[in-house]
């Protein structure tokens, strides 16, 4: 038996090898999950819209802190003290009700003689203790629509969240989709590659044969060896396509690298009805990121109102129930109620910059809103017009293949009458597969900008027609 180095077949043997290890990877069971299970499991997993939702959360438990704002705040203390200076000592001996006239020197008062003794008692006194348990109650009667503003904004921030939140939810569906259908592109392009590594190692055996009959020339068998390389490293360059675009899936859906997982069938749409100027229209209304940023808007309008409150007098009520004793405890009790108001009536410009800063800053955001709806608009008509023309790049290059394959035929017959030269028969079979791939492209492009033109109009939904 005669033996072939391996050196001469080294590049055949790992090709092997590689479809090999394709064929037991697929061989291994996987879950195969069609578009809308897909989606589902993204939108329960998927790390960027779990953020998502955290700030709804923190817009909600925003506003629940502004409304508090008209309620009373209620404070419970409980303080100690020991001290000897004379004034404190005294106060917190009237505190707790214990004061008597020998604090005030009556012991050292022998008459008109010593109105000018200066009192021992009183100005050199024993350390004294005290604890003061407080409770405490204040309620804002008019803040200048502070309050007011805060709860304002905190409801225009939860409507910006949850639109942002619908944002985010349908980028993710397309997302999801372009991962989606880039399987089923890239295994378009993985069957194209075949057909054509089929078909070129069918010519390098035809021609090989040719050469022994003496038909052909070598060159011809050297050109179509090239050609069948050339064919299996698109096949290669396909097979990686589809394992990145099921990995890319695998990230958007939060599954590890390592699950198995295949796609179901590809997702079917319908061309959108209506003109293009109600679609611009039906866009500018209803896409969550417009209305995210409209309702940010309001926030900002908010924010400048609750800057304004700092040119308006600040009035409320107070209430407050003390105990004082030397030990804790609720002896010497006394209360106090009072209103209070203030107004600050210079502060150096501080309240003025406060609202032109916070007047610019919504003035930022007209201007970043007005941007935005022009990008949509822009979007639904490129989003439109590229639909229109993948729709009728598909049917062209639908006739291209026909064509090619046609056309391919007789040039196998011309090379194989020797009428016609090797490179004439390698260039139909490269148009044809060409073609081929051409068709998967416009089918995969006419998807993605239909569902790019639901994604303006946010109306992208895992259901669609």
């Amino acid at each position: 038996m005669k033996l072939f180095p391996l050196r001469a077949y080294g590049g055949h043997i790992s090709l092997v090898w590689g479809l090999l290890a394709l064929v037991l990877a697929r061989s291994a069971p996987a879950d195969t999950l069609n578009f809308a299970q897909c989606v589902d499991a993204a939108l329960r997993q998927n790390p960027g819209l779990s953020a998502s939702r955290a700030q709804v959360q923190q817009a909600e438990a925003g506003l629940v802190q502004a409304q508090a704002g008209h309620l009373p705040k209620v404070t419970f203390s409980l303080n100690a003290v020991r001290t000897n200076d004379a004034l404190s000592a005294f106060g917190l001996k009237l505190s707790q009700r214990g004061a008597t006239f020998d604090d005030f020197g009556a012991s050292q008062f022998v008459g008109p003689a010593s109105l000018l003794v200066a009192p021992d008692h009183l100005n050199h006194p024993d350390a004294v203790s005290n604890v003061n348990t407080r409770l405490e109650a204040q309620l804002p009667l008019y803040t200048g629509g502070m309050i007011e503003g805060y709860v304002e904004q905190a409801q225009a921030y939860i409507k910006a969240a949850r639109e942002g939140d619908q944002s985010a939810r349908q980028q993710l569906i397309f997302q999801v989709l372009q991962a989606y259908e880039g399987v089923h592109a890239a295994r378009a392009y993985v069957n194209v590659a075949q057909q054509g590594e089929v078909a070129a190692a069918s010519y390098v055996k035809t021609i090989d044969s040719l050469l022994k009959q003496g038909v052909v020339v070598k060159s011809d068998l050297l050109s179509a060896r090239i050609h069948l390389e050339d064919v299996r490293v698109k096949l290669v360059k396909a097979q990686n396509s589809e394992a990145a675009a099921l990995d890319q899936l695998h990230l958007l859906l939060g599954l590890p690298l390592s699950q198995s997982l295949d796609v179901g069938p590809q997702v079917t749409f319908a061309r959108l009805p209506g003109r293009i100027d109600e679609l611009r229209e039906q866009a500018l209304n209803d896409n969550p990121g417009l209305n995210a940023m409209r309702n940010q808007l309001q926030a900002a309008q908010a924010n400048v109102k609750v800057a304004k409150s700092g040119f308006y007098p600040q009035l409320g009520l107070m209430a407050r129930q003390d105990w004082n004793d030397k030990n804790a405890g609720f002896n010497a009790s006394s209360y106090t109620v009072g209103g209070m108001m203030s107004w600050n009536v210079f502060d150096g410009g501080t309240v003025r910059g406060a609202v032109d800063r916070a007047a610019a800053g919504k003035a930022e955001l007209a201007a970043r809103l007005q941007q935005a709806e022009s990008g949509v608009t822009f979007q639904v008509a490129d989003a439109w017009r590229r639909a229109d023309e993948a729709e009728q790049r598909v049917a062209v290059r639908e006739l291209a293949v026909t064509h090619a394959e046609e056309a391919l035929g007789l040039v196998e017959k011309r090379y194989n009458n020797g009428v016609t030269t090797i490179t004439e028969l390698l260039a139909a079979r490269a148009q044809l597969d060409n073609a081929r791939a051409d068709v998967v492209a416009a089918k995969y492009d006419l998807a993605i900008q239909r569902a790019g033109l639901r994604l303006a109009l946010g109306k992208l939904e895992p259901e669609m027609k």
